[in-house]
């Protein structure tokens, strides 16, 4: 999966929008105005950083080369995932795990305003 790929997957998933908040060269897809994913586009090699379950964070990092402890945050709770060590596949299990986790904080108001769209 390539950065396009990457942008494409994370755009399309409902109530998502995408912006540059920080820099000119960090993108950052929010669901409902809450990040889930975020990408450098000038990073090299390509790289993500997506939020995650914190156990599942731990065996992730022990299981693949392509995924550690999200570069410039929270350590517990995010990861950097490269693009090119891990199957694309799982690249999107895992942008799915990271929407699913923010969606699931929402309050019932924002979820139900997120279903009707």
């Amino acid at each position: 999966m390539n950065i396009e790929e990457f942008r494409e997957y994370c755009i399309a998933k409902k109530g998502v929008t995408e912006g540059f908040p920080f820099d000119e060269q960090t993108l950052v897809f929010k669901v409902m105005g809450k990040m889930f994913a975020l990408c450098g586009l000038e990073r090299v090699p390509a790289q993500v950083n997506l939020k995650c379950d914190p156990e599942r964070a731990i065996e992730l990092r022990e299981t693949y080369d392509g995924v550690i402890a999200g570069w410039h945050m929270s350590k517990k709770h995010w990861n950097t995932v490269f693009l090119d060590n891990i199957d694309p596949q799982l690249t999107k299990e895992l942008i799915d795990h990271s929407y699913e986790l923010v969606v699931a904080k929402f309050t019932k108001k924002l979820r139900a305003t997120l279903e009707a769209l």
